[in-house]
């Protein structure tokens, strides 16, 4: 039996499902070598995205290089793909946005994946890749350097933004710039003689391990207006600044199972922070404060951590404390607390130190500082000293600690 209407109703469906199929981009995979331009490939994604495939070889740009497409991904063919920043006026290598962000700084474009290509640039180039209002950017085995801004920055990408296995190294501003952005990655990344290695301010959980930070031109990491972050796992040296900076109401971080070497200017510092955990760090050759709390910081522990000197049984890797290369010399230091409270110090080990293992200045107050081993320190001193000096703190417990 026929059905005219159904057979009609059958034909329109029909119809529209071809007529919608038609309207739907498919995901491009875009070889950007027979293109004439990389920026010619990147513009031929359709709307909905795909993948770029970057061949090897030098690129020179002289303008900004523009992703405004997302679900897309970006893959080089590692460092024989080298993208150099030519141009002198401050602009990055590689831009990603929405393609109305400056209109609209709430758009927003959702899963970016960059990969595997170098980014060079100079001393008057802005910074490697610029991303702004990207959900859920995942930048993994960049090389970028010698830029004269940021190696890569970071900015409203609040979704889960991660960067892994990368190297960023002799960028005049951070190798890693992060700024308003949530629930964050940072993991085996090399960072080598930038300004500071990382910033991360006005964001929020923070997770940074497993990268090592080194020869860094002032600090090593600086985290700003910041809660719920953990730092582990990562080795720090060699900061002509402070290793590790809170600031600015950071607070409910832990830090934690790191080597934090040879800093010049400090250890951590807990400039503006609040209920944080310091526990099974290892304090090598830092020359001042290994761990400094400000009287706008507090309620913090310190628990588990080792502050010592090059002691080898016996014998020195460092020169002597009158050496005159700083670097060279065999100094180590401990806690300085100016002016805080709420302070559990336990469980520490205190070692070779040039002056106290806890000095507290200031009106310092509820303390308490236990079952701590401190053994050759007061190095500098003329005249004997409480090398734990905490006498004008009130409201204090300091007992059960052996102290040689």
């Amino acid at each position: 039996m026929n059905h005219p209407r159904l057979l009609c109703l059958l034909l329109i469906c029909s119809v529209l499902s071809t007529s919608a199929a038609a309207l739907i981009e498919k995901p491009a995979i875009i070889d950007a070598a027979k293109y004439p331009s990389l920026q010619a490939a990147f513009d031929a994604l359709p709307t909905n995205g795909g993948v770029v495939h970057l061949p090897p070889g030098t690129f020179e740009l002289t303008t900004p290089l523009m992703l405004m497409r997302g679900e897309t991904r970006i893959e080089g063919s590692g460092a024989a793909t080298h993208l150099i920043n030519k141009n002198t006026n401050g602009q990055p290598a590689l831009l990603i946005a929405p393609p109305n962000i400056k209109q609209n700084n709430k758009a927003r474009i959702w899963r970016v994946q960059v990969g595997n290509f170098r980014l060079s640039g100079n001393t008057n180039s802005g910074d490697g890749l610029y991303a702004e209002g990207v959900q859920e950017i995942f930048i993994h085995g960049l090389s970028v350097d010698h830029h004269g801004g940021h190696g890569i920055n970071l900015t409203n990408c609040y979704e889960d933004p991660r960067v892994s296995d990368s190297i960023l190294t002799y960028n005049r501003k951070a190798g890693l710039n992060i700024l308003s952005c949530h629930d964050i990655v940072v993991n085996g990344n090399h960072f080598e003689e930038n300004q500071d290695a990382l910033r991360c301010i006005d964001s929020f959980n923070l997770t940074m391990n497993g990268n090592n930070i080194d020869d860094h031109l002032r600090h090593g990491v600086v985290i700003e207006n910041t809660y719920g972050s953990v730092l582990s796992g990562n080795m720090i040296e060699e900061c002509a600044g402070t290793a590790v900076i809170l600031d600015r109401d950071a607070y409910g971080i832990t830090i934690s199972a790191n080597v934090i070497a040879h800093e010049t200017g400090g250890g951590v510092h807990l400039l503006d922070a609040w209920g944080c955990s310091i526990s099974a760090n290892t304090f090598v050759l830092v020359h001042s404060n290994a761990i400094f709390i400000s009287t706008n910081s507090g309620r913090h522990t310190i628990t588990g951590n080792q502050f010592c000197n090059s002691e080898i049984g016996g014998k020195k890797k460092r020169l002597d404390l009158n050496h005159t290369n700083l670097w060279a010399r065999d100094e180590a230091t401990g806690i300085v607390l100016d002016g805080t409270s709420d302070i559990v110090i336990s469980g520490n080990s205190f070692s070779g130190l040039i002056g106290e293992a806890v000095l507290a200045k200031g009106r310092c107050e509820r303390l308490s500082i236990m079952g701590n081993i401190v053994t050759d320190c007061g190095r500098r001193f003329t005249r004997p000293k409480d090398l734990i000096n905490v006498r004008n703190a009130r409201r204090s417990v300091v007992k059960d600690n052996i102290v040689r």
